[in-house]
């Protein structure tokens, strides 16, 4: 399937949720098959930390920059593209594409660097309801995502209850555990404690963060793994015929772990990391009403799909049975999927035979 990027310019202002305006901004996506004469059958797919809106098939001309949700989304796929139209989005705050730290900043023709605001899932589904009218969406069949893109799908259904007919929330949690927020505050201060981040002006000095980016990375990708998982991959492995008995890598999973940070910081943005990572943090949509899921879920009028997996233990299946709990409390129809998978919480990006036939059964009884 060849697809084409394309972009969608606001020049609107967008208030955020910190009271902070932009005063335009873009937004990246790509769409994929058709949108139906009755404009029924469009479905928004959220991405998570470090994806974009590059979510199936390929460019012309690179048969191998294959979308980060290929295995989901196309034709005869669980997403079937021969049915719904599907909108891919990268959120504002973004390094690939949408308006954020790199983009130019109007008030001052530089990057805004620093300056840029800090944003919330709120602000992202707000700016992406702006691109559903701009594609004359009124209402989508499903919104759907995992990680990060969960939290957006669940937020649809809060900020816009008549424009989302399901939503599909996939290996998710309502609100980040105080060990999950310190997981992303050892990475921002990995980022922020690189003598070449500048107080986030690292353009301006015509460097970058790599160190700091690069052992933020590390940090999430043992997250993003089960135990077990790891072992199986690695196991003891070494990667010389000895100990070196030296700090140089030993070990296979070593020698991974600086792979991916090192690839990382070659392609992404430290302050767009620095921000997508509080937006996680701040993602509470119960804290307005003391703490109530239930009550913040009052005003959802979508059918649900929750899918967790066993073995992700940084958004754990309890976390997943909180958001039914809630649902089933207002009375909303809900369908529930706790797949025993080993690979932890990265299950939701890769292939499996159960997760992939509840979602293809789901999509299936969806009626345009």
């Amino acid at each position: 399937m060849i697809v084409e990027a394309k972009k969608a310019r606001f020049s609107e202002p967008l208030r955020l949720k910190s009271g902070a305006v932009l005063p335009e901004f873009e937004i990246a996506y790509e769409t994929y098959g058709t949108l139906n004469a009755a404009r029924s059958n469009a479905v928004l797919v959220c991405h998570a930390l470090n994806a974009s809106h590059h979510v199936a098939g390929s460019y012309a001309g690179e048969p191998k920059n294959l979308g980060w949700w290929d295995n989901m989304v196309g034709p005869g796929k669980p997403l079937d593209t021969e049915r719904f139209f599907v909108v891919g989005n990268n959120y504002i705050g973004s390094c690939f594409g949408s308006t954020g730290p790199t983009s130019v900043n109007p008030a001052t023709g530089r990057p805004w660097g620093a300056d840029f605001p800090v944003v919330t899932v709120e602000d992202w589904v707000a700016a992406q309801a702006r691109l559903a009218d701009r594609l004359g969406i009124e209402r989508f069949a499903a919104v759907m995502g995992g990680s990060l893109g969960a939290m957006q799908a669940l937020q649809w259904s809060l900020s816009y209850p008549g424009r989302v007919r399901n939503a599909i929330v996939i290996a998710a949690t309502p609100r980040l555990s105080a060990q999950n927020i310190a997981f992303n505050e050892v990475a921002r201060q990995a980022i922020m404690t690189d003598p070449e981040f500048h107080g986030g002006h690292y353009h301006d000095k015509g460097v970058l963060p790599r160190r700091g980016l690069r052992i933020a990375r590390m940090i999430g990708h043992i997250t993003y793994l089960s135990g077990d998982a790891m072992m199986e991959k690695f196991g003891r492995a070494l990667r010389r015929a000895a100990p070196g008995f030296d700090f140089d890598v030993d070990f296979e999973v070593e020698s991974y772990l600086r792979h991916q940070g090192d690839k990382f910081a070659e392609y992404f943005d430290a302050n767009t990391y620095l921000r997508i990572t509080k937006a996680l943090d701040y993602y509470d949509p119960a804290a307005e009403f003391g703490g109530d899921l239930a009550k913040a879920f009052a005003r959802a009028q979508a059918d649900f799909l929750v899918i967790s997996f066993t073995s992700d233990w940084r958004f754990s299946s309890q976390r997943s049975r909180e958001i039914v709990r809630a649902l089933l409390d207002n009375r909303r129809v809900v369908s529930y999927l706790e797949i025993d998978a080993p690979q932890g919480h990265d299950a939701f990006l890769l292939d499996d035979a159960r997760y992939h036939g509840a979602l293809r059964a789901y999509f299936a009884n969806i009626s345009l």
